[in-house]
């Protein structure tokens, strides 16, 4: 802690300065981490120490891996010197886990070093969880590395900082850590915790940039689409079936393409150890449920497009002529239905002529990509060896 440079105007400039670092991946974690930077100087203020001047910094640059795919923070730390930083906390989408228990956040006191990881931050109010966890990182290393709260040693165990009546409720447990360089977790606790970890991580993937990226299959569904609307024989099947059999048929082609693109493209995790079958579980209940979003977000596309075009091409008499019975809305809700099911199944063999590589990036963030192709190039490394 040093005493504070360059100033803004109206700052004490006898109070120490803490200077907080925080190294974001590219992309949305580097979004969050700079509208945390404008907030933190007051929330370090009001729940950490309101004696200390907190500057934050923000730097953009990709969290480091090792060959396991996990983060070291011994490396991490090694860049503080250079930003003349007293504290850090990295901030990354990759999911992190102590054991059977999901990781919100790391802390090597020793170091003055923490990690954010964002997925399980969770789904909703992603920036003011994350909020929340940098600053109770920082109030922990404060403690242990600048001495903010005083001269009392804590333990490592038993670290407390200012929290809100709302955090009492949260499914965020501070415990100490067997891990090597890595003293406290924030870890989840129980199946809540679990669901929030798994949400987060399907947040993450942003299961939405599936409909633009997967175009060959678009173009499949559309195809196919379009035959049903203008051949009148799907007319009259559409006509005869009821709502229940409808969303059958919805949930049917929904999820048809989910797992064609899951086995066709390998997406399927198959875990090397039994140890870690918990951990591919939750790899794989992300893929599937990220798939089904992006596959459902790419079904409500198509059937706008269907209905408008419907709407546009038949003739309200011409399909009255056909059916055998007065029309209204809710007949050409029901052609468009059965139709965009169809193109929906068909869209499952289009995705067939997309690269995988294509398929992955639509599908995983950046940090699930590359943790995704260093496993694959650690297997491929064991099975050529024969250890695996």
């Amino acid at each position: 802690m040093t005493a504070p440079l360059n100033a803004e105007s109206g700052e004490d400039r006898t109070a120490p300065t803490a200077t907080v670092g925080l190294l974001s991946d590219p992309g949305r974690p580097t979004d969050i981490a700079q509208k945390l930077s404008a907030e933190l100087p007051g929330v370090l203020a009001d729940r950490v120490n309101s004696e200390v001047v907190w500057r934050v910094c923000v730097r953009s640059e990709q969290v480091p891996l090792d060959e396991q795919g996990r983060i070291p923070l011994d490396e991490a730390a090694e860049k503080m010197p250079a930003e003349q930083w007293d504290l850090m906390v990295c901030i990354t989408e990759l999911p992190r886990s102590d054991g059977s228990r999901p990781v919100v956040a790391d802390v090597d006191v020793k170091r003055g070093v923490g990690l954010a990881s964002l997925p399980a931050i969770g789904w909703l109010r992603p920036r003011a969880h994350a909020r929340n966890t940098v600053a109770h990182v920082v109030g922990v290393l404060s403690k242990e590395k600048l001495g903010a709260s005083g001269s009392r040693a804590v333990s490592r165990s038993h670290h407390h900082i200012r929290r809100r009546p709302t955090e009492f409720a949260s499914p965020v447990r501070q415990v100490p850590s067997d891990q090597e360089n890595i003293d406290l977790h924030l870890a989840l606790t129980g199946a809540r915790g679990r669901l929030r970890l798994l949400f987060g991580m399907v947040r993450d993937n942003r299961p939405w940039r599936l409909v633009p990226s997967l175009s060959r299959a678009i173009a499949a569904s559309a195809a196919a689409a379009a035959f049903g609307i203008f051949y009148p024989s799907i007319w009259g099947m559409a006509d005869a079936l009821s709502v229940q059999r409808l969303v059958a048929i919805s949930c049917f082609a929904v999820v048809v393409m989910a797992v064609w693109i899951t086995v066709h493209n390998s997406l399927w995790e198959h875990p090397a150890r039994h140890v870690d079958a918990k951990r591919a579980a939750l790899y794989n209940a992300a893929t599937v449920l990220t798939l089904l979003i992006g596959v459902l977000c790419m079904y409500v596309l198509l059937f706008a497009v269907t209905l408008l075009a419907a709407a546009a091409v038949i003739s309200a008499s011409y399909m009255e002529a056909q059916l055998g019975h007065s029309v209204g809305f809710f007949e050409y809700v029901k052609l468009v239905w059965l139709a965009s099911s169809m193109g929906t199944i068909a869209g499952a063999l289009g995705s067939s002529l997309e690269s995988e590589a294509a398929v992955r990036r639509a599908t995983y963030s950046r940090r699930e990509q590359e943790r995704r192709a260093r496993r694959r190039r650690r297997e491929g490394v064991g099975e050529e060896k024969g250890t695996d």
